[in-house]
């Protein structure tokens, strides 16, 4: 194996590693929105686990970023929960802040 070759699978292992980074801290982070945004909609047990369930659902369904933000908008809205877009949003980036925080640590 050349040197090329070394550095060619060393950055493509990189590439595998960090996309399973990724993906580890998203599906972390809508777990997380999903327990909160089950809290704002009054489900507990059983029922806010599926929910949150169905939030992780979300994020893999159809080819927009932006699934689990209109999941959880039409969700608030047919509850009549007000929560802005803005602090939807907000809330959102927290949960995905603390999720990659957790996943780099390993916990």
């Amino acid at each position: 194996m050349t040197t090329f070759d070394t550095r060619e699978k060393a950055f493509e292992d990189k590439f595998a590693h960090d996309a399973e980074l990724k993906f580890k801290a998203v599906a972390r982070a809508n777990k997380l929105v999903g327990q909160w945004a089950a809290g704002k909609l009054g489900l507990t047990g059983g029922a806010a686990d599926d929910y949150g369930k169905a939030v992780c659902k979300a994020e893999l369904a159809g080819g927009r970023a932006d699934n689990v933000f209109d999941k959880l908008k039409a969700d608030f809205a047919a509850s009549r929960v007000g929560v802005s877009d803005d602090d939807l949003h907000q809330t959102m980036s927290e949960y995905l802040a603390k999720a990659v925080n957790e996943v780099e640590r390993g916990a």
